[in-house]
């Protein structure tokens, strides 16, 4: 099972895998101090596309397709993430506040159809 979840929440055992899917390491967390597979940065939004969007919720809808776009067009940045969950749980770690609209999000929706 495909799951997401905010960096700052506590690990837990059912988190399985974790991958943190930022470009930006998190505000306020050493690196020692996160427990993670793995940080796929490339698996973020693009540079380009984060300050294009600057998580304006009117921009949402286009922003997932921009974003869905980057994704089909670099599937070597998910692979592994396909890869771990034939293994049992993983949980992508977002930074975002807004937990409706945000890139985690988008890239779960993305990789379960890819499932």
């Amino acid at each position: 099972m495909l799951k997401i979840k905010r960096v700052y929440e506590v690990a837990q055992a059912e988190d399985g895998v974790r991958f943190l899917v930022e470009r930006l390491w998190p505000r306020g967390i050493k690196k020692e101090d996160l427990p993670i597979k793995a940080w796929l940065k490339d698996a973020a939004p693009s540079p380009d596309l984060r300050a294009w969007y600057q998580h304006d919720v009117a921009k949402w809808g286009e922003f997932q397709k921009r974003y869905r776009s980057e994704l089909k067009a670099n599937p070597e940045v998910w692979k592994i993430i396909l890869e771990t969950l034939g293994s049992g749980e993983v949980t992508l770690l977002y930074s975002a506040r807004d937990t409706e609209h945000n890139s985690a999000l988008v890239l779960k929706w993305f990789l379960d159809e890819h499932l």
